[in-house]
């Protein structure tokens, strides 16, 4: 596999990453989203980053971390510096809770689910709203106060996208009521330390990106360019993931699992006999489509 390149000239330094969960190995589903999160980072000359989201650890299955590292050391897909891991960085997530709450931010939440109508959260312990009869229930989680307003941003793959958080999501939890920080938060401040510009990954992550922004924007961090590929559906046409049973990627063909996963992001497959070769034609043909453009750094 070639070294990353030279930074280009006149850009930002690219800096893209993997962010699977060790909740167990990866399915063809997961290759799709780390095959085009790698091509994007080389194909800009720039640096692939690898993190472990074990932050929900009961859903965490020991050893899953490293069969990750192997199917994907297996295929080729090597990624940058150290493997970092979210079990390893309640400080930084403790640190960005005090900075929101100290702003106004955060407020608790004593909701129960089972409580809560379908849609929006309707905002029952927001500051200032009607107080319940049963208000000295002590505090169960932890909400974000969104900000009202439409949030406008371009997703590379799909074009102009907008959401109004406030209206369509409401206020929402980044801290749980297990005590477990929310993927929200997290997720944002694992981006904003490691220096993240672009986001590859998964449709089923567009509806969280006008949230993370907006938390972004609330602890001063940059928002990275996002772009989100298609998925994988199973025989039911629903999306194949863990949580659905989807079978562990088999890397013992792995030109097979590479042009599997190409073919899946809409490209013709690669005439080539072996992943070595696979490699550099790949790179090419997604730089043409998803080559280096304006800078990576999107505040607006």
């Amino acid at each position: 596999m070639p070294a990353p390149l030279p930074a280009i000239p006149g850009h930002a330094p690219y800096v893209g990453r993997f962010a699977p969960s060790p909740s167990g190995p990866l399915h063809a589903g997961s290759l799709v989203a780390a095959l085009a999160s790698y091509l994007d980072a080389r194909a800009h000359r720039g640096r692939w980053l690898l993190r472990i989201e074990d932050i929900d650890e009961p859903r965490t299955v020991t050893g899953a971390d490293r069969i990750i590292l192997q199917q994907l050391e297996t295929l080729g897909l090597h990624w940058d510096g150290e493997t970092v891991r979210q079990t390893q960085r309640h400080p930084l997530y403790t640190q960005a809770f005090a900075r929101l709450r100290a702003a106004g931010r955060v407020y608790g939440c004593a909701c129960m689910r089972r409580e809560l109508p379908s849609g929006p959260y309707p905002g029952t312990c927001r500051p200032g709203a009607r107080i319940r009869p049963d208000a000295q229930r002590p505090t169960r989680s932890w909400r974000f106060l969104a900000e009202p307003g439409v949030e406008t941003f371009t997703d590379r793959w799909r074009g102009p996208q907008s959401q109004d958080v406030a209206a369509e999501v409401g206020d929402f939890i980044i801290r749980r009521a297990d005590g477990l920080w929310a993927y929200q938060l997290v997720v944002v401040v694992d981006d904003g330390a490691q220096g993240v510009t672009d986001v590859v990954r998964g449709a089923d992550l567009l509806d969280s990106t006008a949230r993370q922004r907006q938390l972004a924007r609330a602890l001063d961090l940059p928002m990275p360019r996002v772009l989100h590929v298609p998925l994988i559906l199973n025989a039911t046409g629903h999306k194949l993931s863990k949580q659905n049973h989807a079978p562990a990627l088999d890397v013992s063909r792995p030109l097979a699992c590479l042009q599997a996963a190409w073919k899946a992001l809409g490209f013709e497959p690669l005439p080539v006999a072996t992943p070595h070769a696979f490699w550099p034609e790949a790179i090419t043909c997604w730089a043409r489509r998803f080559g280096p453009g304006p800078g990576p750094k999107d505040r607006a």
